[in-house]
């Protein structure tokens, strides 16, 4: 509990002993909001580590070959992650669900270990140096990043495109019913989703002297850590997926003191909260701590005539 009592007693000091945590809290929640934004429109794709790994891969090497600014770096990073959001969900935007998720793994999967592991120019399986990188100095571009990715997402779901991504997911063929054109407005937020991956895979370079391909960075592993942060911090709030990477991604500190223990006490409070918070910490509703969703109720009698 040092790190929490450091954090309210001494907050100055927790900034400077923590800056690249915080920094990462920072990453996680952008790509936490890419998630959002695919789910808030009924959609389950697990693609954000791909487009990540495009965004961060291009940002490097365009520093590292043509010494381009980091603003250029990190748009072309952005624009070629949109690109290729177009090329995998024409095919891909058609499944819905399960099936949807599974081929989202499948273009991550063939990026990773089909492209990056394999060619000279991204350093194969040995990774990517990076000697231009920043953690220090590019933790008030994450801040700001931040703040603005979540300013916009919350501006998008109030407008029209919100209400039809909230339609699509509350029932396609209603919202088709409606006059929605649902595969335009699912094709939005997979490129949306894209986009903002890509960004967040850039500053995430940045702050790194070495571009790690493991399964941990962009592989299925980073893609379900998105998806948990979603989910238990509450999908349909803009707030809940950030809330989400910001307990995740802090929880390892939190409970430190539990040493080589710590998986399993991580791994239990998170049943904890997903068993008494099933909504996700944001969601509505009170704390079901003393009566969860699946015990029983009492039963309602009517009253008897006469």
């Amino acid at each position: 509990m040092d790190f929490l009592i450091q954090l309210f007693t001494d907050p100055l000091a927790f900034w400077n002993s923590h800056t690249l945590l915080i920094a990462q809290v920072g990453i996680n929640s952008i790509l936490a909001s890419s998630m959002f934004v695919v789910l808030y429109s009924g959609q389950l794709s697990l693609a954000a580590p791909g487009f990540m790994a495009i965004g961060a891969y291009t940002s490097v090497l365009m520093e590292l070959y043509w010494h381009t600014p980091l603003a250029l770096n990190i748009a072309v990073g952005v624009l070629l992650a949109g690109g290729a959001g177009v090329l995998i969900g024409l095919p891909v935007l058609r499944l819905r669900g399960v099936f949807l998720a599974i081929a989202t793994i499948g273009f991550i999967e063939a990026l990773r270990l089909g492209v990056i592991l394999n060619l000279p120019i991204t350093g194969e399986g040995l990774g990517l140096k990076n000697p231009h990188a920043d953690p220090l100095g590019g933790i008030n571009l994450v801040l700001v990043s931040v703040v603005v990715t979540i300013f916009l997402v919350w501006r998008l779901t109030k407008g029209r495109l919100g209400s039809a991504w909230a339609a699509i997911r509350q029932d396609e063929l209603a919202a088709l019913s409606q006059g929605i054109h649902v595969a335009r407005y699912k094709m939005i937020a997979f490129i949306l989703s894209a986009v903002l991956a890509g960004f967040a895979g850039g500053l995430e370079a940045h702050l790194n002297f070495f571009v790690d391909p493991g399964d941990s960075e962009y592989g299925v592993t980073r893609a379900i850590q998105i998806l948990t942060f979603a989910i238990l911090g509450g999908s349909g709030y803009v707030l809940g997926p950030v809330v989400g990477a910001l307990f995740l991604t802090s929880l390892p500190y939190i409970f430190q003191q539990a040493h080589d223990y710590i998986g399993v006490v991580s791994g239990a409070f998170l049943i904890a909260v997903i068993v008494f918070r099933p909504q996700g910490i944001v969601g509505r509703g009170g704390l079901a701590l003393f009566r969860p969703r699946w015990w029983p109720r009492r039963q309602v009698r009517a009253p008897s005539p006469g």
